[in-house]
């Protein structure tokens, strides 16, 4: 795989991790506010289900990473940084 193309599906990875996260942060916000139970059910299943992308993402993530180097490549870290993973 060309590194341009790598380079260009890793940040669109990241993209979706990016907004990921600022979705599970909306419906952490919202769990268990409502007087409703099933509400509250469909926006638990929700939360978790972002978690589990969340994870799936950082997955196939790890498997783009060159393998050649011993430590993580210094783009994908400030990138994990940044968006607090």
């Amino acid at each position: 795989m060309p590194e341009e193309y790598a380079h260009g599906r890793r940040d669109g990875l990241r993209m979706a991790l990016a907004i990921l996260q600022a979705e599970e942060a909306k419906w952490a916000a919202l769990r268990g506010e409502s007087r409703s139970w099933r509400t509250n059910a469909i926006r638990e299943v929700r939360y978790k289900a972002l978690q589990v992308a969340q994870q799936r993402i950082r997955t196939v993530l790890n498997r783009l990473t060159p393998k050649h180097t011993e430590s993580i490549d210094p783009e994908l870290a400030s990138a994990l940084d940044e968006i607090g993973l």
